[in-house]
Order: C-alpha cells, then sequence, then structure tokens
C-alpha cells in the first residue's frame, strides 16, 4: 500500500479516526545493561570513595575542637584580640604538636583523594586541596625550626576545617538525593498474606513465588506483581506512577506491587517477583541512570581538570613573581596557597552528579524512567517530535462518538438502553465500549430473553415483545437490509447497527477516542516551538481527522511497520532533531533512529528496550513533562557550572594580589570560604529543580 505523506495545512481533512490495532507491548531488561552501567560506575573517579557522611562529620567536630586551642596559641590571634597574656615558652611546639595532628587526621580525606586522583591520572580538586594544605604545614614546620617568617598553623587549622565542612555539605546533599532510591525500595511491605488451602499464612514478601494467590486487606500496600484474581478496588500508584487519581481495578487487572490498596479486598496471583518487578526495575534504572556519565558531567570533569592545571600554574607563578619582586618567603607561599584554594573545583565536582541524582529520581517518582542520561539533557534540541497514534495520542480502545436514529419511535438513550442490554451478555470489545457509554447516562437495566450470538454478523435477543438486532454494516449488507438514505458512510468508524424487528433503528458511530491529555499535551509543546507530527498504520482519512482535532503539523499515514524508522530518517534528513514516542515492537526501529527514543508503557507493560526514556503511563501529557524538565535539567547543570566556575574569574586575580597596592588581598582562610561557599550553592540551586 503507498503511503502517505500529508502536511497538515494543505490537505482537507476528513472525517473521525478509526483504530489501529498492531499494538504490541514487551517488557524491559534492564539486566543486558548492568554490565555498561557497573563500568562506567568503577571507571568515574570518586573523590569521597571510602568515606561517607559521618565520616565528614565526626572529622568536622574533632578538627574544630583541635583549632581552638590553635587559634588561641596563635601570635597572630593573640595580637589582633589582645590575648597576649596566654603566651608561655614552648608554646609554639604544642603548636606544632596539635597542627600536625589536624594536618594528619583533618587532611586525611584529601591527601588520600590526592595519591587516588595521581594514581588514576585524573588530577582535580583533591590534588589542589592537598598542595594547599601540605605548602602551608610543611613551610610552618620550617618555620618552627628556624626559617625566617610567620607560621600558617592558624590558617592551615581554618582551612582544613572549612574544606571538611563543604564536603560534608556535599556529601549530606549528595545522600539526600540518594535516599529518594531507599524511599522506593521502602513501599515494599515486609510481609505477605499468603492463601494456602484455604488458610492465610503471614510470609516474608522476599519469599513470595510466582503463581502464589496473595490477599491483601483494605489499605495494605500490594507486596507483589500480579493479576487480580478476586475482588474489586482503588489502588493508588501515585508514589510509583505519579498518578494522581487511584485507579480502579478488578479481576484480570493487573498490579504493581508497592502500590497501596483502597477499600476494596484482593486476592492477588504473583507474577513477577525479585528482579523481575517493575519497583526493582524502577530502582535499577535510577541507580544505573545517576551513575551514567552525560555529555554535559564530560564537560564538567574536563573543566574541572584544566582549572586544576590553571590554578596550579597560576599558583607556581604568583609564587615565583612574589619573590622576585622582594616579598618574603612567608608572603609568597600565602598568595600560592590562597590561589590553589581558592581555584579549587570541589563545587564544580558536585555541580553535575547532584542534578543528575536529583532529576533522576524525581523523574522516576513521576513515572519517568531515564535509561540514557545525555538523551534526556538534549530534550532541549527537540525541534520535532513523532507520535505514534493508537495507544499514545488516543486511547487504543473504541468508545461511542455519536449516536444517529433513524426511526421516529425511537432516541438516542432509548437506543443505548436497547444495545447496552444486548451486549451485556458479550464480551467483545465493542460491546464493552457500548456499555461503559450507556452507564454515562444512566440508562434503564432492561432484560434480554433468548440471547444468542450470530458468529461474524453480531449478537440477537429479545426485548419485551421485540426482537432485536446489533449488527455489523457487513452483516446488514449480506442480509440485504435496505440501508437509511442519509446514513453516513466515512471510512472512520465502526458502525452497529440496531435492528428493532428487522427494521433499523439506528445506528452507534464507535471510534478510537482521542485522549483528552492529547490537546493539552501538543498545545504545550507547540507553544514551545517544536513541531508536532504523527505516525500510524491507519488509513488517511482516520489520520487527517485526528491530525485536524489536535492540529498537528503533519502525519504519516499508512504506514507499514518497517517504514517507520524510513519517515524518521527523512525527518532527520531535513535538519530536524527528532524524538519519537511508541509503546511496541512494531516501534523498536523508530525509537532507536530517532535521536530520542520515548517508550510508552502501561502500568507494568514497560515497552522498547531500545528507547532512551520510558514513560510508565499512557498519557501523552508526560511527553511534554519531560520534555520540559529535561529543559529545566540542563538549565540547573549550566546555572551550576556558572556558580562552580564563575567567582573564579574575580577571585583567583584577587588571591593572586593584582590589588594589593590599593590595599586588598585575599586570605587564604577567606578563599576556603569563597569555595565552600560556591559549592553551598551550586548545591541548594540544585535542591530547587522540580517538575
Amino acid at each position: 500500500m503507498e503511503d502517505k505523506i500529508v502536511n497538515h495545512n494543505e490537505h482537507q481533512m476528513g472525517s473521525m479516526p478509526g483504530m489501529d490495532h498492531s499494538k504490541m507491548t514487551h517488557s524491559l531488561d534492564v539486566k543486558s545493561n548492568h554490565s555498561v552501567h557497573n563500568n562506567h560506575q568503577q571507571s568515574a573517579h570518586n573523590k569521597h570513595a571510602g568515606h561517607h557522611v559521618k565520616d565528614f562529620q565526626q572529622k568536622f567536630w574533632v578538627s574544630i575542637i583541635v583549632t581552638i586551642p590553635i587559634l588561641l596559641l596563635s601570635p597572630m590571634i593573640q595580637m589582633f584580640l589582645h590575648l597576649n597574656f596566654l603566651h608561655f615558652s614552648g608554646d609554639t611546639y604544642i603548636v606544632l604538636i596539635l597542627a600536625t595532628f589536624l594536618y594528619v587526621y583533618g587532611g586525611s580525606p584529601f591527601l588520600k583523594g590526592f595519591a587516588s586522583e595521581v594514581r588514576d591520572k585524573s588530577i582535580g580538586m583533591m590534588t589542589l586541596i592537598a598542595i594547599a594544605i601540605s605548602v602551608a604545614y610543611f613551610y610552618s614546620v620550617a618555620i618552627v625550626f628556624g626559617l625566617s617568617g610567620n607560621e600558617f598553623f592558624w590558617e592551615l587549622a581554618t582551612l582544613i576545617d572549612i574544606m571538611l565542612l563543604g564536603h560534608w555539605i556535599e556529601m549530606k546533599s549528595v545522600m539526600g538525593a540518594s535516599d529518594a532510591l531507599k524511599k522506593l525500595a521502602e513501599l515494599l511491605p515486609t510481609e505477605a498474606h499468603i492463601i494456602k488451602n484455604g488458610d492465610i499464612v503471614d510470609i516474608n514478601q522476599n519469599e513470595l513465588k510466582k503463581g502464589d494467590l496473595v490477599l491483601v486487606k483494605a489499605g495494605e500496600k500490594i507486596p507483589t506483581d500480579g493479576i487480580i484474581k478476586k475482588g474489586e478496588s482503588t489502588i493508588d500508584e501515585s508514589m510509583l506512577t505519579g498518578e494522581s487519581v487511584p485507579v480502579s481495578k478488578k479481576v484480570n487487572d493487573k498490579v504493581i506491587a508497592g502500590s497501596v490498596n483502597g477499600d476494596g479486598i484482593l486476592e492477588i496471583e504473583v507474577t513477577q517477583t525479585g528482579e523481575e518487578s517493575y519497583l526493582n526495575k524502577v530502582i535499577e534504572l535510577v541507580k544505573n541512570a545517576q551513575n551514567t556519565k552525560s555529555k554535559t558531567q564530560a564537560i564538567a570533569d574536563k573543566a574541572a581538570f584544566y582549572l586544576t592545571i590553571i590554578a596550579i600554574t597560576i599558583g607556581v607563578g604568583t609564587f615565583i613573581y612574589w619573590l622576585s619582586v622582594g616579598k618574603d618567603l612567608s608572603f609568597a607561599i600565602g598568595r600560592m596557597a590562597t590561589v590553589l584554594v581558592i581555584a579549587c573545583p570541589h563545587a564544580l565536582g558536585l555541580a553535575i552528579p547532584l542534578v543528575v541524582s536529583i532529576s533522576t529520581t524525581i523523574s522516576a517518582q513521576n513515572g519517568l524512567l531515564i535509561r540514557n542520561r545525555t538523551a534526556f539533557e538534549n530534550a532541549r534540541k527537540i525541534t520535532t517530535i513523532v507520535f505514534d497514534k493508537t495507544g499514545t495520542l488516543t486511547q487504543g480502545k473504541f468508545g461511542v462518538s455519536t449516536v444517529d436514529v433513524f426511526d421516529k419511535n425511537f432516541s438516542s438513550p432509548k437506543l443505548l438502553e436497547i444495545a447496552s442490554a444486548l451486549e451485556k451478555n458479550s464480551e467483545h470489545p465493542i460491546a464493552k465500549a457500548i456499555i461503559e457509554y450507556a452507564k454515562g447516562l444512566k440508562v434503564k437495566n432492561l432484560e434480554v430473553k433468548d440471547f444468542n450470538i450470530l458468529k461474524g454478523e453480531g449478537v440477537e435477543g429479545k426485548i419485551g415483545n421485540n426482537k432485536v438486532l446489533l449488527f455489523s454494516l457487513n452483516a446488514v449488507k449480506q442480509r440485504k437490509i435496505l440501508l437509511p438514505d442519509n446514513l453516513r458512510l466515512d471510512q472512520v468508524s465502526t458502525l452497529v447497527f440496531v435492528l428493532v424487528n428487522n427494521k433499523i433503528a439506528g445506528v452507534l458511530n464507535l471510534q478510537d477516542q482521542i485522549r483528552k491529555e492529547s490537546y493539552d499535551a501538543i498545545k504545550k509543546l507547540k507553544e514551545s516551538g517544536i513541531k508536532c507530527w504523527m505516525l500510524t498504520g491507519d488509513n488517511d482519512k482516520i489520520a487527517a481527522k485526528v491530525a485536524s482535532e489536535l492540529k498537528l503539523d503533519g502525519y504519516f499515514a499508512e504506514v507499514l511497520p518497517h517504514q517507520k524508522l524510513e519517515k524518521i530518517a527523512e525527518l532527520q534528513k531535513q535538519g530536524e532533531f527528532v524524538a519519537m514516542t511508541g509503546d511496541g515492537i512494531n516501534d523498536a526501529p523508530a525509537l532507536a533512529q530517532a535521536n530520542i527514543g520515548i517508550a510508552i508503557g502501561s502500568g507494568t507493560d514497560i515497552a522498547a528496550e531500545t528507547a532512551d526514556i520510558i514513560l510508565v503511563r499512557s498519557n501523552p501529557q508526560d511527553i511534554s513533562s519531560l520534555i520540559l524538565f529535561g529543559k529545566k535539567t540542563y538549565q540547573k547543570m549550566i546555572q551550576n557550572i556558572f556558580w562552580a566556575t564563575g567567582y573564579n574569574v574575580v577571585a583567583i586575580p584577587l588571591a593572586a594580589g593584582v590589588l594589593y597596592k590599593y590595599g586588598i588581598l585575599l586570605d587564604p582562610t577567606i578563599g576556603a570560604v569563597f569555595m565552600s561557599l560556591s559549592t553551598v550553592i551550586v548545591a541548594i540551586n540544585a535542591k530547587t529543580l522540580k517538575l
């Protein structure tokens, strides 16, 4: 069949859309990605390796206690605060002992980090800190043992204190973001009520096996992924999918472990446990995404490396300059130490990872699962997004659109009363659509006698004294029943004829309904300057109608599964940065071809291993939320890189002493405050990221 490429503005739109039945979904397998992500994790340099929040907390408070006597016994502090009475013979050696302890104990994380960076050939912030405190310590020791000049012990102590405080704050921020993973894991209850031979036995949730039957009481957390075998209830899945409204569930519906049961009592058959469960897949995806470096992180790492090299170069140059112009060794070393400290790319190391951690966790809590960090951050580049139609823009199921009455003895509600009464005995999707629509109108419940299914034609039965038939168009034609003159045959609706005593009383028009959320999603995307296209295997008239309703920029109609990739490639050749959304196996090649592949799942059916991003809910609004959140995340990263490095433009020259003749000179401790302040700003800025 020749495919159709239609621009919305150049085509005369047809009538209502029909339905595409080509959808299939398959579960996500994250195991294949474990080795890749683990390699990333192992290769990524971790400046805090072997340390915990409590380590830095303890070292900080102990160092503060040791710093107090160092300050009180420092000649410069005594002079400033008029504490000369504290001076006594031998106090310099006491300060030396305390400073040595502080250098070894408080400075150990930085000295170990320096050794690690040298070993890994990854010079960075720990190198700068280690050099700065080592220069201050060994120079001060030399002063104690006879070198002329002023010792730096009090500057050394306060510098180590501030560095420990900065790292403590940083680790608390990172751990705060990582704690969200623990919260996800805590969604699972520890126990489950298993039904065995009619008895209810409480067992550990970890002992559940596929096929077990579990009882879930009202208000309890659901302990397993499974299928409802008995009972009805509303399920709160907000903590897993972001769906704010509890979802109604009945027999044969799927449920997710960690969601909360409403007022009903359910019996659930276990279908997935352990690593196979939805919640564990989410946790693994979040972990892997947080540990995977994006291109933005690579830029930050490179910037940190070059900043370190520049700082060491400027520091050594500053030292040589001040000695060459006649300043004493103490002054020259002080300027060099200040440059090294203030240029430390400490905040730069936090700038990206913290945003990554926070954004990935927020996304997962709202049903947006990120597998490829770079693709997520590249959302800002999207110029065109291509939607699969059925199940994405549309509901993927039948719904009654209109009711046409051809017999003046009947009304629309009366026809629906008759049709829904007959269809209550059928399991066909069309029957369910008619019953659902009739429920909304609160029609009467009529009694049906002599119900019979006519294979390939429809159903029949008696209501009162009338023989009633529900027939398809083909059945009506085959029986050569006269069609009404004003009947609309537009090829976009599935028609159900209501015949009363072999005469057509009316026709129900059923179509795949456009999701209400689609209108708002398309509007937001277009307002952001993103072109919206649709890709479908449905006929041209159906596609045209959906495109017209949603005001799309264009569509591809009558496209076979293997042609979807070609259509994405066509747009890319036109210079478009394309995001593709789909929910089935036949969408996988197109998802892989797109610059960003977005798989849309439903509940536990997470589709398309080739996708970069997975949306748990089949809600097109999540697509616009995802793209806008990707832009916000990238903006936060850029802001953090600015806050982490921008101050160096002013601070490094001041630290080097360019304004010394004007009386402006930064102390090493003030330099450490500048550096730590940038770290705090970066952490706070990352924390303000919201979906």
